[in-house]
This record gives structure tokens, C-alpha cells and sequence, in this order.
């Protein structure tokens, strides 16, 4: 389908927004930004009335869900779903839905209060990583080494104003300093680069522009992205693995996924799968 007018929603232009911008006309597609924060959707009708395709890349971990739902609302074609973006913005909700479909994720402990911070030290062994239930891009991930280190990281976490910022996951800490980040479009696994920590940063998250290198295809990765498909529905993600001495496990799904350090390791055009895609969304 030619002609198709899409909207870009987010907070801001980012590197992954201006590729995205520059190769829509090659597709005959037309991509304009609208800013995240200036929508005031409404029940009758909506700001993105008019536009085929939204694409949500909001960084905000409440906006995107919320303006997927209402876009949706109003009849408009989502990328990616209200569904499969509220799933992703809940670390929690995310590993519970993929435990249940029997796609392997990390092993955690849901910790609410200091009483539950503490009976997960007694649980788990050191070290452990604690990380919020809502958010991204490794901010807040810390890594805890010592019991006495531990107590102080949670005096900070209480000291949050609010209290989904208090949520957190405490999983083990799975020394090897690397991950891999899987980019679907659609239903298909288009690139998969593995990411190990740079320097003093043990964390290898792909937002943080650590080494990086293209991975070859591995059918254990791929079953396990053909999971997270099968339960997110079709769309645009990311999909951050971990590797243990069992095999791999997902860490979380991002539904706005960065690509730059993954374009650079393989050289894959994803830019232009995804105006491919929305051809074939809009056929």
C-alpha cells in the first residue's frame, strides 16, 4: 500500500526516529513526530485521527501503554499493541506471562517491603541484582555484592516518592557480563547481537553501548523468540536474553527498542523492515 501516513509518538527524535523518518518515503509511507506529551486524546476523538499507523517509541513507562489504549480506542492501528506494551512495561507482568506459556525467564523475587528484601537475602545468594519493575535502558539496576551494601541500596529504595518506584525484582546476578538483544519485526527474528560489559559497568544492557557483536543462528534463541511472539502478538521488540548453564532466559522485552549498536554488530536494514512491515500491515 502506498501513500500511508504514520505517526511516530515520542517524547523526542532520537537516532532510531530519524532513520526511521528518512527511510518511510522509500516505502511510500510518510512518518511524522508528534510529541508524547502534548496529546489530550479524548473519548469521541483523537489527535492521531488521520494517520494509518501509530508507532509508540515513548520512553515514559506509562504514557505508551496509556496512549496505545485510547489510539486503539479510536479505531487507529497500534505498534506496537496496547496489550504487548503494557506487558513490556511491567517487568513482572511480563515474566509472569511468559512463565505461564513456558518460555523461560530469569529467576526473581517480587520484593514490595524491606520484610520481603530481606527474606529474598536469606533465599538467594550473593550476589543479586535488584532492578525496578518498571523501567529501562539499565537505570536503577544495581548490583548488590554484600549483605551490608544491600541494607543501604534499600534505604534508597524507600526513599521513592511513589510507590510503583518501590516495586522491584531481585534475581541472581549470572556472572559472564553479557546478554543478547534479539530484534523481531512482525513475527520474525531479523538480527541478534550479544552485548558484554565495557570497563567497570558489569552491565551489558544495549542501551549503554557496550561491545557488541552479531550472533549467529541458534535454534534455542529462536524457539524462545517464537514464545515471546506467540504471547505478545506481531510487532516491533526487543527481546534481551540472558544465557545460563541451563540455557537461555529472558530478561525482559523492550516494546521501543533502541537500535544502533544492534545495526552496527550485524549491518541488518531494520529501518526498512519495519516500513516492509507496515506495508504488509496495511495491505
Amino acid at each position: 500500500m502506498s501513500g500511508s501516513s504514520i505517526a511516530i509518538v515520542a517524547d523526542r527524535i532520537g537516532w532510531e526516529e530519524r532513520r526511521l523518518i528518512e527511510t518511510a518515503p522509500a516505502f511510500g509511507h510518510r512518518i511524522d513526530w508528534v510529541n508524547d506529551e502534548s496529546l489530550a486524546l479524548g473519548a469521541e476523538d483523537s489527535s492521531l485521527n488521520g494517520y494509518d499507523v501509530v508507532l509508540i517509541r515513548s520512553r515514559s513507562y506509562t504514557r505508551g501503554g496509556l496512549l496505545a489504549v485510547q489510539a486503539e480506542a479510536s479505531g487507529i492501528t497500534t505498534l506496537n499493541t496496547a496489550h504487548a506494551i503494557q506487558a513490556c512495561e511491567n517487568k513482572l507482568a511480563l515474566r509472569a506471562l511468559l512463565r505461564k506459556a513456558g518460555v523461560p525467564v530469569a529467576d526473581y523475587r517480587l520484593v514490595l517491603s524491606r520484610k520481603d528484601f530481606e527474606k529474598t537475602l536469606e533465599e538467594l545468594p550473593l550476589p543479586l541484582v535488584l532492578k525496578p519493575v518498571f523501567g529501562g535502558m539499565g537505570k536503577r539496576v544495581t548490583l548488590i555484592r554484600d549483605t551490608d551494601t544491600a541494607q543501604s541500596v534499600y534505604d534508597y529504595v524507600e526513599d521513592l516518592g511513589h510507590g510503583f518506584e518501590q516495586a522491584c525484582l531481585v534475581e541472581p546476578f549470572l556472572d559472564g557480563g553479557s546478554s543478547v538483544r534479539c530484534f523481531v519485526v512482525g513475527r520474525e527474528l531479523i538480527a541478534a547481537a550479544e552485548f558484554t560489559s565495557a570497563g567497570e559497568d558489569w552491565r551489558s544492557n544495549a542501551a549503554l553501548g557496550n561491545r557488541h557483536q552479531a550472533m549467529d543462528h541458534d535454534p534455542e534463541v529462536q524457539k524462545i523468540v517464537d514464545g515471546v511472539v506467540n504471547e505478545l502478538g506481531e510487532g516491533i521488540y526487543g527481546v534481551d536474553l540472558f544465557k545460563t548453564v541451563d540455557g537461555y532466559v529472558v530478561n525482559e522485552v523492550n516494546h521501543a527498542p533502541a537500535f544502533r549498536a544492534i545495526t552496527s554488530a550485524t549491518g541488518v536494514d531494520i529501518p526498512s523492515a519495519v516500513s516492509r512491515y507496515v506495508q504488509e500491515l496495511l495491505a
